[in-house]
């Protein structure tokens, strides 16, 4: 089974969610049932079942957080004197369709990390997968429903956590 990729930002966000559930929100769930059940007849107890739902989708959440970090793998950008050479997990990049002349900016992170609305893209995508070790300047191809289209690298960095 392939390690689950992580940057580090992401594994310490997955962790600090993986705390709270246990720590906080299970607490929080119980205290909802046990009210609930204070007011008697649990058949006709919206309460109940509302807490019981709530204590389900917390329960299923952290056994989806432990199976992600329990074969986890971070992956740290590789950099040579603090720059980065080449696009690699982790780093942002930018860069512009030839076509239209459009520029994107974007965070290539693992699928668990992707959030394609806030600007961070898998590297598992077709554009993620076109544009890693690419370097500054270079041109890529990718395969899209509407044809190929073309990007050049405009610039990379890496982010501050």
């Amino acid at each position: 089974m392939a390690k689950n990729k992580l940057t580090r930002a992401g594994l310490e966000k997955y962790e600090r969610e993986l705390d709270e559930l246990k720590l906080v929100r299970r607490k929080e769930v119980a205290q909802k049932i046990k009210e609930a059940k204070e007011q008697g007849d649990l058949s006709e107890n919206a309460e109940y079942d509302a807490a019981r739902d709530e204590q389900r989708d917390v329960e299923a959440r952290i056994q989806e957080l432990e199976a992600m970090l329990k074969d986890v793998e971070v992956i740290d950008v590789e950099s040579k004197n603090g720059k980065l050479t080449r696009v690699s997990f982790g780093c942002s990049v930018k860069i512009q369709e030839l076509s239209s002349g459009e520029e994107m900016t974007f965070a290539i992170k693992s699928a668990n990390e992707a959030k394609s609305l806030s600007g961070v893209i898998s590297d598992e995508s077709p554009l993620g997968r076109a544009i890693l070790n690419a370097k500054k300047g270079d041109k890529v191809s990718v395969e899209a429903p509407m044809g190929t289209l073309e990007y050049k690298v405009l610039d990379l960095w890496m982010e501050k956590d």
